[in-house]
């Protein structure tokens, strides 16, 4: 039995504590979390608490805090003699500490939104072979997809995920928008926006590329540029547009 406590109380922490609580061979013993409001949830089901100088003992503490408190908060428990891992995918591995490690999962979380975590990918990192090894048998607990990834492949792998994630949901939204100034159900895009993705994830992106910009028609651009009433519109279009036709020559 692998015990962990978690440490952190938002999206991926609450996924993570769904996807542990499932799990045969883990217990997880505490959450910790510094407001004692953002315990609620999980203090039925484990041990609670909102200090670092009373975290139980664990074999795995896994930091799901802000990227920029991660090392502070590492620092602030080198005293426990479990290994302790960060989630974020753009923190590097901690050199200066010891026992500890990369437990990275590769996927947008909300609170509320179920998902599967079989599905999901981590990525994990290790100072040392028997770290890499727990954390190995860790992540097979919950998910068929286990990756050995290190400090700089994530750092790509995480600039790569803002492209296809964070600044592809925007353009979902500039879309809404655009729908709801002409009284469009935004929901009639929803089939185009599934094909695509699985188009994306069964070929090479660029191999798959539509529209008017890889079939340089430029009438339909300026006719498109002619419709957008906000200038960072029009700028993200024809930046978009201008990137499409180098790449396809």
């Amino acid at each position: 039995m692998i015990k962990v406590v978690l440490l952190g109380a938002g999206n991926v922490a609450t996924h993570l504590f769904n996807a542990f609580d499932e799990a045969k061979n883990i217990s997880i013993e505490q959450v910790f979390s510094r407001k004692e409001s953002s315990l609620t949830s999980f203090e039925k089901k484990t041990a609670v608490t909102t200090s670092l100088e009373n975290l139980k003992e664990a074999d795995v503490y896994i930091l799901a805090v802000k990227d920029d408190a991660v090392k502070n908060v590492i620092e602030k428990i080198q005293y426990k003699n479990g290994l302790i891992v960060h989630t974020s995918g753009s923190v590097p591995l901690l050199k200066s500490a010891k026992n500890n490690g990369v437990f990275y999962p590769l996927q947008t979380f909300s609170k509320n939104t179920a998902v599967d975590f079989s599905k999901i990918p981590l990525c994990i990192e290790a100072d040392i072979d028997e770290n890499l090894a727990l954390l190995h048998q860790l992540a097979n607990s919950i998910s068929n997809s286990v990756y050995e990834i290190s400090s700089e492949q994530r750092k790509s792998l995480h600039l790569s995920a803002v492209f296809v994630c964070n600044f592809v949901n925007h353009l979902y939204s500039i879309g809404e928008d655009l729908c709801q100034e002409n009284k469009v159900p935004f929901e009639i895009l929803h089939p185009l926006i599934l094909e695509t993705a699985r188009k994306a994830s069964v070929n090479s992106p660029a191999s798959v590329q539509t529209g008017p910009a890889v079939r340089n028609d430029q009438k339909t651009i300026d006719f498109h540029l002619a419709q957008l009433n906000k200038a960072d519109y029009s700028k993200i279009y024809t930046l978009l547009t201008d990137s499409i036709q180098q790449k396809n020559g």
